[in-house]
């Protein structure tokens, strides 16, 4: 469990939306960072690489989005979507999976925890940072 921070990025006048980012593979996590972080709309306030780090950060802090990946290094990131549907937070905020495991099956069961935004690693990291912007934009912040 870790805060992150990249105070070379000129920011906005206003404060950038949140992202609590759940990837335990090192190289992608810094890849997300760096492109989620170079807007300046968008930071990676934290990450984590397993549920439970993920459930306790999202207990003691606010996001405006989280990406999960669905196979951690301890166990799935199915909880932290349970966590999210049962507190209301996939009404509130902005939730993508971020899996090399995109079968019909888990995208199925990931839209059953009221995630809308359901993407494969392999073929789709770009999609999941355009749909972060999309949602800053709606939100008014971009």
């Amino acid at each position: 469990m870790n805060s992150e921070s990249n105070s070379s990025v000129v920011r906005p006048s206003h404060a950038p939306l949140r992202v609590l980012l759940i990837e335990d593979s090192p190289l992608i996590r810094r890849s997300l960072v760096e492109a989620i972080d170079a807007s300046g709309f968008l930071q990676v306030a934290a990450y984590a690489d397993s549920a439970d780090q993920a459930i306790a950060l999202l207990n003691d802090e606010a996001f405006d989005a989280v990406i999960v990946d669905l196979q951690l290094k301890e166990g799935s990131g199915v909880p932290v979507l349970a966590y999210l549907q049962r507190e209301g937070l996939t009404e509130s905020m902005f939730a993508a999976v971020l899996t090399n495991h995109a079968l019909p099956a888990y995208r199925a069961r990931c839209e059953q925890y009221g995630v809308r935004h359901f993407y494969d690693k392999s073929f789709e990291f770009d999609r999941v940072l355009d749909a972060l912007h999309e949602y800053a934009s709606a939100r008014g912040d971009e």
